[in-house]
């Protein structure tokens, strides 16, 4: 395998701080939201970026690889055509998963998958049918978690070296991922960093958090902190990272912030000698898997060659719907208020809960910005999701999570302000194409949903 391609120091791209990040000197490259970006309408400030050199690779956050079902060939499809647009070397994703088909639900964040040996086969051949879907190599990256699975058979550190090895993908590691971890779970990322193989490394995330009761929250809202900076400087003892990219995505700075948190990363990476990386072998770290240049990266039906790994044959349906039962179970203890299953930390579960929710609320209130206008500001409007989401799972997207919300409100006669609920109708036909649905429509719902 060619080592992987020199990115530097660079930032995660949002909408909200595009003028800022254009602006900013010395920045070598940019992360983008894959599900973010259209890739026959990129955005004005991304493709100045690209025209002046700027690297850019898409981060997708909804395949939910670690899910128990095969990945859905829509959604690996739509992740290489922005591969594509934006000449990437490499797209990345999360070792987590995010939905259940059965029942359906979506969890709207990424969720640990169990350190077990069934859900180490599923995430395994989930990885090979992305990587052969996708026109260019494909890095997983480590997630932040509040909570741990009962029963779990190996360390992270085994986890992710099996993953390699197995399946020659490389890795993004998050370092205030780590640290999350260390808080919420006991690990040491010091042995996580010496048990991984950081020949596959791609890249490397550093972002902020908060602690709140014991519990620490990867917000991606809050400055990064001096210990996930010690850890970056852990890591880079070890091994120089290609890449190190800053993540903001909400509260955003001032430029001037945001500019001396990319020095203080940029100190870090610049500061002594690393460990040279171990030579890449057959049969680990993307072995032979070559890194595209952005010309070939530009061609769609371009697929990268992965080398030797671990032979592996199919995973069994058996250890899918093992797979599969203990994440339903999870997840609609997590979001449909049904009873923890045995073996979590129901403190933590009911953290996570809620936490869920709050995300829900914000990132509904972001897709559909009139309907805490409408419902008479953001206290009216968190109070009434709340309360809705409590009975109301989410089962599709955020735009789909907030027709819903209006059509739940529009047939129990709220706002209770006509003028209110006369713009809420208003607002609800013109994205629904309908007439809300009567009361009796929803009671036949509900009841088909208990029957079932």
């Amino acid at each position: 395998m060619k080592p992987m391609a020199h990115l530097g120091v660079g930032i995660g791209w949002r909408p909200e701080i595009a003028d800022a990040v254009e602006r900013l000197s010395g920045l070598d490259w940019v992360e983008v939201v894959a599900e973010n970006v259209c890739p026959g309408h990129l955005p004005e400030s991304l493709l100045r970026l690209r025209e002046r050199g700027t690297r850019v690779v898409p981060h997708g956050v909804s395949l939910g690889l670690g899910g128990a079902d095969r990945p859905d060939a829509a959604k690996l499809a739509a992740l290489g055509e922005r591969a594509v647009a934006l000449g990437a070397p490499l797209v990345t994703e999360h070792i987590a998963f995010v939905r259940t088909s059965s029942p359906v639900l979506e969890a709207g964040h990424l969720l640990p998958v169990p350190r077990t040996r069934d859900a180490l086969d599923v995430l395994c051949e989930n990885v090979r049918i992305a990587q052969d879907a996708l026109p260019v190599p494909l890095a997983l990256e480590n997630i932040a978690a509040l909570f741990a699975w009962p029963g779990e058979e190996l360390t992270e550190g085994q986890f992710l070296t099996e993953l390699v090895e197995r399946t020659g993908v490389r890795l993004l590691i998050d370092v205030a991922n780590l640290h999350t971890n260390r808080v919420n779970r006991g690990e040491d990322p010091a042995a996580v960093l010496d048990a991984v193989p950081l020949e596959a490394l791609a890249y490397v995330h550093v972002a902020g958090g908060i602690e709140r009761a014991g519990v620490w929250h990867d917000t991606h809202a809050h400055p990064v902190p001096p210990v996930v900076l010690d850890l970056l400087a852990e890591l880079r003892s070890r091994v120089e990272p290609a890449g190190v990219l800053l993540e903001r995505d909400d509260d955003f700075p001032s430029e001037a912030e945001l500019a001396g948190e990319l020095a203080a990363i940029r100190a870090v990476v610049t500061a002594g000698p690393a460990a040279p990386a171990a030579p890449i072998t057959a049969g680990s770290a993307d072995a032979a898997r070559t890194e595209p240049d952005p010309e070939q990266a530009a061609e769609p039906d371009r697929v990268a060659e992965s080398g030797p790994v671990a032979e592996s044959g199919p995973v069994a349906e058996s250890t899918r719907t093992r797979v599969a039962l203990g994440q339903a179970a999870l997840l609609s203890a997590l979001v449909a208020g049904t009873p923890v299953p045995e073996g979590f930390d129901r403190r933590r579960i009911r953290v996570q809960a809620r936490a869920l929710a709050a995300k829900r609320a914000d990132v509904v209130a972001k897709v559909a910005p009139e309907l805490p206008v409408i419902l008479g500001g953001p206290d009216p409007y968190r109070e009434a999701f709340l309360s809705y989401a409590k009975g109301r799972p989410m089962t599709s997207g955020y735009r789909r999570d907030a027709l819903d919300f209006a059509e739940d409100l529009l047939i129990r006669d709220l706002p209770a302000d006509p003028a209110a609920r006369r713009r809420l109708t208003t607002w609800w036909r013109d994205r629904a194409g309908a007439e809300p649905p009567r009361r009796i429509v929803r009671w036949v719902r509900t009841l088909s949903g208990r029957a079932a």
